[in-house]
């Protein structure tokens, strides 16, 4: 996977527009989804965000598939993100983030929230969910990004 990532330059730039591309699917969606638990954009029924619900997951496969073009791709080899202290804690964040939507699943709180009418509100639980989520999902987008400049997390940390 390394000699071809780097023997094409393309390569890298499509993997970051998919991934860019993915990663709005999911906080596009599922953050909407969030705020509207929270009570945003009460005259949608949350049943009528369900259908939309798939396209995060595409844009998840999406992300994690190209995620691994990049931790495998890398010139410097996968040791460039697996040491990086921002890489970690995006990781960390993106299992939480799918831990969290197990808990949303199992508990049940799902079908309680998809039966919230227009102009309803959804249970409380469900809300604490969804503001995890947004904070799950915002965290996962900030230490991503910053993965570049580990050094000044880690220098801001005192590490």
């Amino acid at each position: 996977m390394q000699a071809f990532v780097n023997a094409h330059d393309w390569v890298w730039a499509v993997c970051q527009i998919i991934h860019f591309v993915g990663l709005s699917l999911i906080v596009g969606i599922v953050g909407t989804l969030d705020l509207r638990i929270l009570g945003l954009f009460k005259s949608i029924p949350i049943a009528a965000l369900r259908p939309l619900v798939p396209w995060a997951f595409v844009g998840f496969i999406g992300n994690l598939l190209t995620g691994i073009v990049f931790v495998t791709g890398k010139l410097q080899g996968p040791g460039y993100y697996t040491d990086n202290l921002s890489f970690r804690l995006k990781m960390l964040f993106v299992l939480l983030a799918f831990a969290n939507l197990l808990i949303f699943q199992i508990s049940g709180l799902e079908v309680r929230v998809y039966a919230t009418p227009a102009g309803g509100t959804a249970p409380a639980a469900a809300k604490l969910v969804s503001v995890f989520s947004l904070v799950a999902w915002v965290l996962v987008i900030f230490f991503g990004r910053i993965m570049q400049y580990n050094d000044s997390l880690l220098m801001f940390l005192g590490l």
